[in-house]
């Protein structure tokens, strides 16, 4: 027999966020109540973006947009890249965050890194104010861009991504691939374009807003440089081969996607990021 979610069953879901409980305590509490856990996983993803959904319109902010997803309302072990399979480590409902394991293989990390070497330079992120770009004291990285589709193995990484989060590949930024030593790091920040910057309408037109973003770690430092969700107290371990991918569907911090790049502390980090536009980047 299917079981139904209720209003009442919503109602409950969004008083035990309010009250501060875990989305695991609020799945074990479900679960030992006789629901299904994927019909309990389902109704809190469901519920509880609607109600930041709910949230946020009652603010003045713009509704949720679309954005990318993995097929994962099943709970698969694996998701089917195209040319590999690719294994589930781990979901977040809020923010939405899902693990990936293996990615990339080992040969795609090396030749991923031996690509962007030499083109390695300063860091720069975008300034706000303007729309170009600067260099910032929160990050401290060198990095580069790869063009969409610019050789075969970015090419074939960005549609093995795509098909995994279900998005175009033409909506995607270049992949950027970035390099920290012990002491360097990207401190929390928020991917999308904030839409109150000067800057922010010359980037939109481009292809609209960021709505999702994939970090793929290329190499293993010794200590340090996870990925870390300061709001929910979450890191994401660098281990080669794996990725993080998040999603953000309106420009608001409710969205709880605040990320950083922890400090190396021993060894070095190689990491590649594909950022996913609203529509077609150019």
């Amino acid at each position: 027999m299917s079981q139904a979610i209720t209003p009442e069953l919503r109602q409950w879901i969004v008083e035990q966020a309010q009250a501060g409980h875990s989305a695991e305590s609020v799945l074990r509490s479900m679960k030992a109540a006789g629901w299904d856990e994927d019909v309990a996983i389902q109704a809190m993803e469901d519920t509880l973006r609607g109600h930041l959904n709910d949230q946020a319109l009652a603010q003045g902010l713009p509704p949720a947009v679309p954005v990318p997803e993995p097929d994962v309302a099943d709970s698969p072990l694996y998701l089917d890249g195209g040319d590999r399979q690719v294994a589930v480590l781990g979901t977040l409902a809020l923010p939405r965050v899902v693990i990936l394991g293996g990615l990339l293989s080992d040969e795609e990390c090396d030749a991923l890194i031996a690509a962007a070497r030499p083109r390695l330079s300063r860091s720069l992120t975008v300034a706000t104010q303007t729309g170009g770009s600067e260099v910032n004291a929160d990050r401290t990285s060198q990095g580069m861009f790869f063009q969409r589709g610019e050789s075969e193995l970015v090419a074939r990484i960005e549609a093995r991504i795509a098909r995994l989060i279900r998005w175009p590949v033409e909506n995607g930024e270049g992949i950027q691939v970035l390099h920290y030593v012990p002491g360097t790091e990207y401190k929390p920040h928020y991917d999308y374009f904030d839409p109150k910057e000067p800057g922010s309408a010359t980037i939109l037109r481009r292809g609209g807003q960021r709505v999702g973003t994939v970090v793929m770690y290329l190499s293993e430092p010794q200590k340090g440089g996870g990925t870390s969700f300061p709001d929910v107290f979450f890191e994401v371990a660098p281990k080669r081969g794996n990725a993080v991918f998040f999603s953000y569907e309106r420009p608001h911090p409710s969205t709880k996607t605040l990320h950083g790049g922890s400090p190396v502390i021993a060894g070095e980090k190689w990491i590649a990021t594909k950022w996913l536009r609203e529509r077609e980047f150019k």
